[in-house]
């Protein structure tokens, strides 16, 4: 049987609880034992770098999953030269674990719309499953929209393989903000995590 793997790709600017959890409740019911998460250089479709620097963001995800098995980090996008495409890493990863693996790549309903937009993004969902997630405060997943866009045994397969996860309202960028304006975000992330970025004076004013 194929080694089912999830792929969650992100800034993780800082990483939360809410990507831990999502992420988690995906490997749950696909019944994955292994959950990569893959720090990209900026977000996507964004021509925005992060806040944190790489070495920082890279810390802060090994102080999240430190004590959890099923994670893992690969830092494939941040070592390779821009632009860099989301099937680039899946032909990259398919090498690395043998193409008889299974990989699940996680994106927001949010990013739904924009997945057209994708670079070469058919033979990426011929590579890949798309599996789009439920994300807190936003409307679900509409694949109608898509009709004019896909075909429809693609758009079919991105309905069989959304995923229902806990509707965590939280964002980096509410996380950031608070962070600046010396409010609490401790509910929010791993408490190493804070203390890392505390320790760092990341995302708060210069003095």
């Amino acid at each position: 049987m194929a080694e089912k793997i999830i792929l969650f790709g992100g800034t993780f600017d800082p990483v939360h609880t809410g990507h831990i959890e999502v992420a988690q409740a995906a490997a749950e019911k696909i019944g994955a034992k292994k959950a990569i998460l893959i720090p990209a250089r900026r977000s996507p479709h964004k021509n925005q770098k992060p806040v944190a620097i790489d070495i920082d963001r890279i810390a802060m995800l090994k102080l999240a999953i430190k004590d959890k098995n099923l994670f893992q980090i690969s830092t494939i996008e941040l070592n390779r030269a821009e632009p860099s495409y989301t099937i680039d890493t899946i032909h990259q990863l398919k090498q690395k674990f043998g193409g008889d693996c299974e990989l699940y790549w996680l994106i927001g309903a949010d990013m739904l719309k924009s997945l057209p937009l994708w670079h070469k993004v058919i033979e990426l969902m011929d590579q890949c499953n798309i599996s789009v997630m439920n994300r807190g405060g936003f409307d679900k997943p509409d694949f109608d929209s898509l009709i004019a866009k896909f075909d429809k045994e693609t758009i079919e397969k991105l309905k069989k393989n959304s995923i229902e996860t806990p509707l965590i309202d939280i964002s980096s960028t509410e996380i950031r903000r608070k962070l600046a304006d010396d409010e609490d975000a401790g509910e929010f992330l791993h408490p190493e995590v804070l203390k890392y970025i505390k320790d760092r004076r990341l995302y708060m004013p210069n003095d």
